[in-house]
């Protein structure tokens, strides 16, 4: 499995933004997928993570209320939709998927990664 994010850019404070997290690779649709972010000089952290059917779905409190992840599997994709976006939300972002079966926040089980899309919340 190959992930490639896209989407990130500069926005200003309240607005939003869509990354998306294109696979390749048929098993994709059996994962659970995740976001992660890394900002400046902090180690990585959990975002959100979602099973393969969407039935169960996990958010970071940070990203609770204003981020939603959701995937379509025909497409082999993930999203990441960004609402009333903060400064403090100004990191790196990768997607991630795990053969694992399981959903987990933690980084080590997730063995697939994309490359980070920046995003820059400022005015």
């Amino acid at each position: 499995v190959q992930l490639q994010a896209s989407g990130g850019g500069l926005v200003q404070p309240g607005g939003s933004l869509r990354l998306s997290c294109a696979a390749s690779g048929r098993t994709f649709i059996n994962y659970p997928v995740a976001w992660f972010r890394q900002a400046p000089g902090k180690e990585r952290e959990f975002v959100a993570t979602m099973t393969r059917s969407g039935t169960n779905i996990y958010y970071a409190n940070s990203a609770k209320g204003r981020f939603t992840i959701s995937r379509d599997n025909a497409k082999n994709t993930v999203y990441l939709q960004m609402n009333s976006l903060k400064p403090e939300d100004t990191a790196v972002y990768y997607c991630a998927a795990t053969s694992k079966m399981l959903l987990t926040t933690r980084a080590d089980d997730y063995g697939y990664w994309g490359q980070g899309t920046l995003v820059t919340v400022s005015s």
